[in-house]
């Protein structure tokens, strides 16, 4: 469907419901965005690739030598907004109406809607995301459960609103501008701001936005621009927008400093995005056939490179003058077991404690049952807003510390559970469901990126399990024909259809011969291929 714009085509239906966010204004304000700095965008992600090849020939990271001017000064990020110097539990989720609602009633000092990990972005879910966020925004939103007969509104004083955007790296191919996918970006970023970055001012708040995946200071930079941009054509003070940029990649780590200084007008400080970290540092040296992590489960942040980093963080923020949040706790209540349930808070509280301890000025949880969990810690280590003023000026990070790897043992348990979580997390991906509890852990991208990378590592890798037996392509496919088969008697035909796409999905991945960057990238072709089939059934 071609738009009354000149080179601009939507590729999807915009229902009247649709057209309320998608107006040609908003359009309009996208197109200017994407044609400003889709050119920039794509030589950063061929610089990726460029750093890739290197890293793939034995090139190992470290701090930049032509940015120590910018570690070495002192400076400081602009003052914080009153709003955002207490952000001690903070609650992720997906757009879909009732959990924006429930996570802003949460008791949550934040909340960051998640266009990004948590949401599978089908049309309709980015653009009812979208319509669910102006509602909140407007605190005019609420929900009928049709089954429970339940209804949902805000209370008087939510959470502060966050919103995150997809990565650089990922197109909206439902917007095409002069022949090429829009980026999905621009598109997150640009839609949310235009409709309400006014509104959000006026109540004394801001458009705030979590940036994630980021690799360079210089992907940092693109972001400060698309900023000064957007506040410029929608005439708002500049350095209104506030951004947090989670630090889940090990090249990001090298240049934290360097993140921060590009934002500086704009920044909300660094979050320790531990899930997404942990797959990175497996997917960027994919290459390195003598670097194997053991299973998911013992690489926790008390292993000694994700405690540098962490440590790293704090000391970098608070010497900038702004906040360090802490790491994604993935666990969920278990009504159904008691005693499993305390163990899993146990797990929390000690996570939260080291977290506070150490100096974060703030934590993220998935679910609202564990919001008083971890408020109960840092209110009881952090009575004050921050600990911005806890400075850390003998702690010395180097290159060796965040590089170090993880040691451990490789079980059959964890290679089943990696085959688990990678499959039923695809499944549910590919019906649209991008959040997804499994094992009493609350599964998103990351969790998944983690699952099918020591999967492939261990593959190309020629790793052998604790019991002797070499983890093979063939041993791999035998579990997932196993998992299905299980699948196959516990959900309806319709589901298991979706399941049997996932392994498709999953054993192609495993079983390429180079690592692919990131499974929603072929997950998103699929989504797309069946969003054309239902439009035409």
């Amino acid at each position: 469907m071609t738009t009354s714009a000149p080179g601009v085509e939507l590729t999807a239906p915009l229902s009247d419901r649709y057209a309320t966010v998608l107006t040609p204004e908003a359009l309009d304000f996208i197109v200017k965005l994407q044609r400003a700095f889709n050119g920039r965008r794509k030589e950063l992600l061929a610089a990726r690739v460029t750093r890739q090849t290197r890293l793939d020939a034995g090139e190992k990271p470290d701090f930049l030598p032509e940015t120590a001017e910018i570690r070495n000064a002192e400076w400081q990020v602009s003052p914080l907004p009153q709003d955002l110097l207490d952000r001690r539990v903070e609650i992720t989720g997906p757009v879909d109406r009732k959990m924006i609602i429930n996570a802003l009633n949460s008791g949550a000092k934040v909340f960051m809607a998640d266009f990004e990990d948590s949401t599978t972005p089908t049309w309709d879910n980015l653009l009812d995301g979208h319509i669910n966020l102006r509602d909140a925004v407007r605190r005019t939103i609420t929900f009928e459960d049709s089954k429970t007969g339940k209804s949902y509104k805000l209370i008087d004083n939510p959470a502060v609103l966050f919103v995150r955007a997809r990565g650089w790296h990922l197109d909206e191919a439902h917007i095409l501008v002069d022949g090429e996918p829009v980026s999905g970006s621009i598109f997150d970023f640009g839609l949310y701001v235009f409709h309400n970055a006014k509104e959000l001012l006026a109540r004394h708040t801001g458009p705030y936005f979590y940036l994630p995946k980021l690799e360079s200071h210089l992907e940092a930079r693109l972001w400060n621009d698309a900023f000064v941009l957007a506040e410029t054509l929608l005439d708002i003070p500049q350095g209104s927008i506030k951004a947090t940029v989670l630090i889940e990649t090990i090249l990001a780590t090298f240049e934290m400093d360097e993140i921060l200084y590009e934002l500086r007008d704009h920044s909300a400080g660094l979050n320790c995005g531990r899930w997404d970290y942990i797959f990175s540092f497996i997917k960027k040296f994919a290459g390195d056939k003598t670097l194997l992590f053991p299973d998911r489960g013992q690489v926790t942040m008390a292993t000694h490179f994700m405690r540098s980093y962490s440590k790293l963080a704090i000391k970098t923020c608070h010497r900038r003058g702004v906040s360090a949040m802490g790491g994604m706790s993935a666990f969920i209540p278990i009504k159904s077991d008691p005693i499993a349930n305390e163990r899993a808070l146990a797990q929390v509280r000690i996570d939260k404690e080291r977290e506070a301890t150490d100096g974060h000025d703030g934590t993220w949880v998935a679910h609202p049952g564990l919001v008083p969990v971890a408020l109960a810690v840092f209110d009881r280590i952090m009575p004050q807003p921050n600990q911005i003023d806890k400075q850390l000026p003998d702690l010395k990070i180097t290159a060796a510390d965040l590089l170090k790897v993880p040691e451990g043992t490789l079980t059959d348990a964890g290679l089943r559970l990696n085959v688990a979580v990678g499959l039923g997390y695809l499944e549910a991906w590919l019906r649209g469901i991008g959040c997804v509890p499994l094992f009493n852990l609350m599964e998103d991208a990351a969790t998944a990126e983690i699952s099918r990378a020591q999967l492939w590592q261990w593959v190309h890798h020629h790793a052998h399990l604790e019991d002797g037996r070499r983890v093979t392509a063939e041993l791999v496919d035998q579990v997932i024909t196993e998992e299905l088969a299980l699948a196959e008697i516990r959900i309806d035909a319709a589901r298991f259809e979706s399941y049997k796409h996932a392994a498709f999905l999953m054993r192609e991945l495993v079983k390429a011969p180079h690592f692919q960057d990131f499974l929603t990238v072929p997950a998103y072709a699929r989504v797309l291929a069946s969003e054309i089939f239902i439009s035409i059934r």
